[in-house]
């Protein structure tokens, strides 16, 4: 098997994206029906984009962690703070396909 070659275990891997699982049951149970918005920003930044998502009723923690998965989704750098997630350049598009697929209600404005 490959995983016994690089010493990983298949069932802490399966673990894992359990508690993934439940990580974004959480943020979507702190979220609950509440609209999330999508927005591209310019001013004061020089003429580079950022996509902000605003409305968020997360935790600092889950904020991060959902901050984290659009980073890497969208393969670009960002931050979370305030109750929202900054990414960098026009993401509007991948920030909003994933924030359905994980059960958010979001829209671009």
């Amino acid at each position: 098997m490959l995983g016994a070659a690089f010493d990983i275990d298949p069932e802490a891997v399966s673990q894992e994206s359990a508690c993934e699982a439940d990580e974004a049951a959480s943020a979507l149970e702190q979220q609950g029906k509440k609209m999330i918005d999508i927005i591209l920003d310019k001013k004061g930044r020089n003429g580079k984009k950022a996509t902000i998502i605003a409305n968020l009723s997360l935790d600092d923690e889950t904020l991060k962690q959902l901050a984290s998965d659009l980073k890497r989704v969208c393969s670009v750098g960002g931050s979370a703070r305030g109750g929202e997630i900054l990414i960098q350049g026009d993401m509007r598009d991948r920030v909003l396909e994933y924030l359905n697929s994980q059960g958010f209600k979001a829209r671009i404005i």
